[in-house]
């Protein structure tokens, strides 16, 4: 009787892990949208094992008044962070918070925030908030926006945040057709000078409008931007490659479009990395077929490829979304 037990407890314990192995590795797809609500702009990121996505809540200016994150430890599941950050905790925002962007650094979650749909100086514009966790709560950092005109012809808007190899941090923004870069101080909540005495430089690539975004990968720099009208079916994503953080940018084709047999005005992304080599997920919104506000966006996710050349193959927007995948899993084939 006791070698029997011990039998079916070892069997017990092989087919525990078999499952295990087949729900990480062959487990199901996180449809798209990947969550529900209106929602847009979506900024994914990976901190320690799990995947977070920090969007804008798709609302009317004068209700977007909040932040909302949504974390996922296997791209499939996501738990829902209501109000990471409010108008209560900006005291310069009275509508229009829009497009977070976010790192870590030292231990503090640094979300950079558009507030106010910025006209004039005085009115609004880019600042920034601090945590010492990624579900928050955020509190803004210096009680004022921390780029409050425009510049270049840029809206101070869309901003994203990159960390290039050698631990300099750059922050790409603009609407209205045209794209700044600067230079982050060590601080992250100040800006600091180009080797040539400049702090904001334009690097508008052909056909910009808004939401812009920085990848490096084997050495190259993936700058991608978003074109079209964010109401309408011609919302899309274009991209180039060059080989410095801030250019020369010339466009080489779009890679995020509309389908009409799944869905219009795919646009404004981000990329989150998974863990092997060539594993790279795209973040976006869209609008669903049988949604015709221009609010009515939804968060959605899809494999992203390169090719051996390393052009970027266009996307294949889909309703299945991505399979699942854990971090931190073993080295076995995924797809």
């Amino acid at each position: 009787m006791a070698k029997s037990s011990t039998i079916s407890g070892v069997v017990f314990i092989i087919l525990a892990v078999l499952f295990t192995f087949m729900t990480l590795s062959d487990g199901g797809y996180s449809g798209n949208p990947v969550f529900e609500g209106k929602y847009a702009d979506p900024e994914g990121a990976v901190f320690g094992k799990e995947y977070w996505i920090y969007p804008t809540s798709s609302l009317p200016y004068g209700e977007q008044m909040f932040l909302d994150a949504f974390s996922s430890e296997d791209l499939t599941r996501w738990e829902k962070h209501p109000k990471i950050i409010t108008y209560k905790d900006i005291p310069w925002l009275r509508q229009a918070l829009w497009a977070p962007s976010i790192v870590q650094k030292d231990g503090t979650f640094y979300l950079f925030f558009g507030g106010n749909d910025m006209h004039e100086k005085g009115e609004g514009g880019i600042g920034v908030a601090t945590a010492s966790s990624p579900e928050g709560p955020f509190k803004d950092a210096l009680g004022k926006p921390l780029i409050d005109e425009v510049v270049n012809g840029a809206q101070p808007i869309d901003q994203h945040v990159f960390k290039d190899d050698d631990g300099k941090y750059y922050m790409y923004y603009g609407g209205w057709r045209h794209c700044n870069v600067v230079r982050l101080s060590d601080d992250l909540v100040s800006l600091s000078r180009f080797e040539d005495g400049d702090i904001f430089k334009e690097i508008t690539p052909e056909g910009y409008v808004e939401g812009p975004f920085m990848l490096k990968k084997d050495g190259k720099y993936y700058f991608m931007w978003s074109e079209g009208n964010w109401t309408a079916s011609d919302y899309r994503v274009a991209y180039t490659i060059s080989d410095s953080p801030i250019g020369p940018f010339k466009r080489i084709g779009t890679i995020l479009e509309s389908d009409p047999e799944i869905a219009t005005g795919a646009g404004h992304h981000s990329i989150i990395k998974g863990q092997m080599r060539d594993e790279y997920y795209i973040v976006y919104h869209r609008h669903p077929l049988d949604q015709k506000d221009g609010n009515d966006r939804v968060v959605c996710i899809d494999r992203l490829f390169f090719r051996k050349d390393g052009t970027i193959v266009p996307v294949k927007i889909t309703d299945k979304g991505v399979k699942a995948a854990r971090l931190g899993r073993r080295n076995f084939r995924m797809f």
